[in-house]
């Protein structure tokens, strides 16, 4: 007599999970790579390896990077402070984390372009000391960082908030220092999670467009990143380039978040360890 299944409907659920990933996900990412084997290896080479395709890589990846770190250092900060504090307004602070999430990235763009160019509220501030920041790949990173900012925070707030601080109290009790009860108390269980959001930022950031392409001055070989060096290869026609650049994007941003993730299972498995 065979074993009755806990949790019926597997197959079938199985089936629209596989059927709604291939026509979501598999199909549409698959023709990238057909659309771009039309050039050819010589071709396909020229297109994404040319000096204007590898600055604009440069770019993206740099600068989804230092946004990424960012958005660690100061997101950990923010949901450390609304995981463990209450004060007036925390609700409204709350709230205004999510703004990234529900604010169209083209207005976005707009705001930060506004408010960070030479004549800018903040901009013209910055003038007088020789710092210029729209237009520039400072600019590009801020807007990365805006964008990627509520991932992190969304991530590490849950984690905080279940983390007892009678824990800390107790490796306080013991002697220890607020620098070693974060490095071998707070950081084993926070490692995963900062990575996890770490992680979710540089995604978010690499296939950013709308919030950069307002404050970045797209100028080839310097503030032009690789979506919009798609989107200008498709706007003058040339889809086989366009997706050569596409597929090659994606194969980089695979590989890298596939090493993130193999660092993700390093921290979950380390900080299991140290838990224990």
């Amino acid at each position: 007599m065979s074993k009755r299944r806990r949790i019926p409907g597997f197959r079938l659920s199985l089936g629209f999970t596989l059927v709604y990933l291939a026509l979501l996900v598999v199909f549409p990412l698959s023709s990238l790579f057909v659309k771009s084997a039309s050039l050819g290896p010589h071709a396909f080479a020229a297109v994404v390896l040319a000096p204007r395709a590898l600055a604009a890589y440069r770019l993206t990846f740099g600068a989804s990077l230092a946004a990424a770190v960012l958005n660690v250092l100061v997101g950990g900060l923010v949901a450390w402070v609304l995981a463990r504090y209450r004060f007036p307004g925390r609700a409204l602070v709350d709230a205004i984390v999510d703004v990234p999430f529900a604010l169209p990235t083209a207005v976005a763009g707009i705001a930060l372009a506004y408010v960070w160019s030479p004549h800018g509220l903040f901009g013209m501030l910055l003038v007088p000391l020789g710092v210029q920041v729209a237009f520039t790949p400072l600019g590009i990173a801020l807007a990365l960082t805006f964008v990627g900012f509520p991932f992190v925070v969304r991530t590490m707030q849950p984690v905080l908030q279940d983390l007892d601080p009678e824990v800390e109290e107790a490796a306080a009790c013991l002697g220890a220092s607020r620098l070693e009860t974060f490095r071998r108390v707070l950081l084993p269980h926070l490692l995963p999670g900062l990575v996890t959001g770490f992680t979710l930022a540089f995604a978010r950031a690499l296939g950013e467009y709308g919030s950069v392409v307002f404050i970045a001055g797209n100028m080839p070989m310097r503030t032009e990143i690789a979506p919009l060096l798609i989107v200008t290869k498709l706007e003058q026609f040339d889809y086989a380039g366009a997706t050569a650049i596409a597929s090659s994007l994606l194969v980089a941003s695979f590989v890298m978040l596939m090493a993130i993730h193999g660092v993700h299972v390093w921290a979950q498995r380390r900080g299991g360890q140290e838990a224990t």
